[in-house]
């Protein structure tokens, strides 16, 4: 993982961009410092950018999730309105990153901003960009260290490229999530 951020940070060390934004949560905060220490940037944090809040299922795994709560688990799969006891639904979730993102966007208006976030951001995202409702299945990838670009462009948002680990050439480990 380390291995997979510096190589990230050198290929972003010599991109112009307006600002670097990051989760509040350590992972990505350790990635943002990385790119931080070879671009100049200060990271502003922001919580609105972090992963879901599982609630009660925080620290289990799916299984145990499935075991532990079978109802709520079933309800949690099927179900994009369905609030995770003392967490979040998947619109909620969307809606938080959305909003994040249109604020970001509208703050730097036409100019690159970098975004560090977590999958499930990502996928909400990606979801949000190319209008796939949440009650759709997932049908693509994403790759811890990758490179995904979004225009704001005055119909909304254009997805530019997605998935892309280059810059992890040679690495092991380029693990899907």
């Amino acid at each position: 993982g380390h291995r997979q951020v510096e190589a990230l940070a050198s290929r972003l060390a010599n991109m112009p961009f307006a600002a670097l934004y990051s989760s509040d949560l350590n992972r990505a905060v350790q990635t943002a410092e990385a790119i931080a220490r070879k671009s100049g940037h200060p990271i502003h944090t922001d919580a609105r950018l972090r992963e879901k809040n599982y609630g009660d299922f925080e620290g289990l795994t799916m299984a145990e999730v499935r075991e532990r709560y079978p109802e709520e688990s079933a309800r949690m799969a099927s179900d994009e309105d369905f609030v995770i006891p003392g967490g979040e639904s998947r619109r909620q979730t969307s809606r938080r990153v959305v909003e994040c993102i249109e604020g970001i966007a509208a703050r730097h208006t036409g100019r690159r901003v970098l975004v560090v976030a977590h999958g499930g951001v990502l996928s909400a995202l990606f979801q949000h960009v190319l209008g796939i409702t949440l009650a759709s299945p997932r049908r693509f990838s994403l790759y811890n260290a990758s490179m995904n670009t979004m225009f704001r462009v005055a119909q909304g948002w254009r997805l530019g490229t997605w998935g892309d680990i280059a810059h992890l050439d040679g690495l092991t480990n380029k693990e899907e999530t």
